[in-house]
């Protein structure tokens, strides 16, 4: 018998997140251990009329291209891809992942180089087409967030099972404060950063491109960026866990960064084009089902009482201008001690907000 919260939450992403209409194509992009959700996924497209096609990867080639791969490989657009997502209306994507360092020890410049050459379908998906991604719980995501599979399903479904439309609802007057304010400043143990987001655009994350969801984001101001900043729990990305992270800005830029583990790496994917050091993203958890980090940025990014800042990529919905193959969160816990000010009033104390 089917869990039946996966039931729901197959509901939730083709009935709320995407919308699902009759007539549409769909693209639902699976891996073996998701099956379950990707068919009842696949099953409730079929009855709301649309057209799914499904795309599943299979572990390990992944890595085996990446190992194998020419440059010239690496540098070939995928054309069919293209062609496919200017023909598809909704993207669901499901990742049940068995070996979350699966490309850990690839190097580095291959992906960086496909990441620039795939860099224009990754922006059309985002910007022409209904998407939303989610995380299936695997043995590997459980093993990672230091649960039991039991625990982490019970983890995973309660930050996803919400009535989002009410979640939304409750967070439009953070939204309201964000449109409202010039400055922002984060203050806390080694970290005064200090940014603008006047005339930018506060967008709630409320589970219509990411589940489970529980953010309010925008873009900063990208030259307006000053102070240092130091992150507590890893930064992961590709499956390299960096750690130890601070940061120094000067006029919106990254100019110093420094890491106790994969400092090489972190330098590499700061410098993965001209822009890739400056600020896309400004955002605040505020899902605080979500108490825990467990190393999967879906679900760290919207921890309750954090903030996280992105290298590279703006969203257009933020009005943001920064334009980048990167796009990197790093999450910043405020609950013990942190400080998050708007123009100078204090918003946020020890995780909790005082509007």
């Amino acid at each position: 018998m089917t869990d039946p919260r996966i039931l729901r939450t197959a509901r939730i992403l083709v009935d709320y997140s995407t919308k699902i209409k009759k007539g549409e194509k769909v693209r639902i992009n699976t891996d073996p251990l998701s099956t379950p959700l990707a068919k009842e996924i696949y099953k409730l497209c079929i009855q709301r009329g649309a057209y799914p096609s499904v795309n599943c990867s299979l572990p390990g080639f992944s890595y085996t291209y990446y190992k194998h791969a020419s440059e010239e490989q690496l540098k070939k657009f995928p054309e069919v891809s293209m062609y496919e997502a200017k023909k598809t209306q909704a993207w669901i994507s499901i990742s049940g992942e068995d070996n979350t360092r699966e490309l850990t020890n690839v190097d580095h410049e291959k992906l960086t180089l496909r990441r620039r050459t795939t860099n224009k379908l990754s922006e059309w998906i985002l910007n022409h087409t209904r998407w939303v991604g989610f995380d299936y719980p695997t043995n590997a995501l459980a093993q990672d967030a230091g649960m039991s599979m039991e625990e982490y399903e019970d983890f995973v479904y309660g930050a996803v099972l919400l009535d989002w439309k009410k979640w939304s609802k409750r967070m439009e007057k953070l939204r309201d404060a964000m449109n409202k304010t010039n400055e922002v400043r984060i203050v806390t143990d080694d970290t005064d950063l200090k940014m603008s987001i006047k005339g930018r655009n506060a967008v709630i994350g409320d589970g219509r491109y990411n589940m489970p969801d529980g953010e309010v984001f925008t873009a900063p101001i990208i030259e307006s960026v000053q102070g240092h900043i130091n992150f507590q729990y890893p930064a992961i990305y590709n499956g390299n866990e960096v750690e130890g992270v601070r940061i120094e800005f000067k006029n919106g830029k990254a100019v110093n960064e420094k890491a106790t583990k994969n400092q090489k790496f972190l330098t590499a994917m700061l410098n993965t084009d001209k822009r890739a050091r400056y600020l896309g993203e400004l955002g605040i958890g505020a899902n605080y089902g979500i108490t825990k980090f467990t190393k999967n940025i879906l679900f760290d990014e919207k921890i309750g009482g954090s903030i996280h800042i992105a290298f590279g990529s703006a969203y257009k919905e933020c009005k943001g201008t920064n334009k980048s193959a990167l796009h990197w969160d790093m999450i910043k816990d405020l609950r013990r001690g942190g400080e998050l000010y708007f123009d100078g009033r204090l918003v946020q104390k020890n995780g909790k907000f005082r509007l």
